[in-house]
């Protein structure tokens, strides 16, 4: 099943040479790295591990989402690996994402998805158990403020927000980025930011989140947020 709108503009991988929308036929490489024409510095570039999208869910993401309960809704979910886990288990899911190219692949293994930004409507806003922000998706829209702000308006009273963080635990940059292929393929430049475990606490306080809990396993780190009461 899937709601189509129309797609924002300035999202990760868009525009261009579509290097996103290419990779996940693929299977990548990918590379993310700052947009020097925004008047940033290039910088190292990232990997952007586009297999690891199209893969099943792994062993530690299986664990995280076992340690939670109740609905769950994947912001930024790609082709879906963590809907399809969240289906395997019984549990009501649905993904989110601007990608039209990941829509198609999550339709096509009979995934819930919603085709669109998470700043525009999203199906039962307000009522999701679990909200996953995973894959640096924390990065989107490039204001995480705004980001999980908004995270907390779709999910439940109750509900929790996993977020994965930054490798470098006290990272915080915003910053104007695009994607590339090895073989000359870039996006349209999009805002983007990376946000450690640190400093992702006050934005997340500001937002209306208290820090629950966090979780390290094989080089990555989740923290796991709850909502305040207001």
């Amino acid at each position: 099943m899937s709601v189509h709108e129309t797609t924002a503009p300035a999202c990760f991988g868009r525009g261009g040479g579509e290097p996103y929308d290419r990779a996940l036929h693929t299977g990548g490489p990918l590379l993310l790295h700052e947009d020097a024409t925004a008047g940033g510095e290039p910088g190292e570039a990232r990997s952007v591990d586009v297999r690891r999208f199209l893969s099943r869910a792994d062993r530690v993401e299986r664990s995280l989402l076992a340690s939670t309960q109740g609905s769950v809704l994947d912001v930024g979910c790609g082709p879906g690996r963590m809907v399809a886990e969240a289906h395997r288990r019984g549990r009501a899911a649905l993904g989110v994402d601007v990608s039209p190219a990941s829509v198609r692949v999550a339709e096509a293994r009979g995934l819930s998805v919603h085709h669109g930004s998470v700043f525009g409507p999203v199906p039962s806003a307000g009522a999701w158990d679990v909200v996953l922000l995973l894959d640096g998706n924390v990065g989107i829209g490039g204001d995480p403020t705004q980001l999980l702000r908004r995270c907390r308006q779709i999910a439940s009273p109750t509900g929790v927000l996993v977020v994965e963080t930054s490798p470098q635990r006290h990272r915080y940059h915003r910053f104007t980025a695009r994607v590339t292929s090895p073989s000359g393929h870039g996006s349209d430049a999009f805002p983007w930011a990376e946000v450690g475990a640190d400093p992702l606490l006050e934005p997340a306080k500001d937002a209306g989140w208290s820090a629950s809990r966090e979780v390290r396993r094989r080089r990555r780190t989740f923290v796991v947020l709850a909502g305040r009461a207001p």
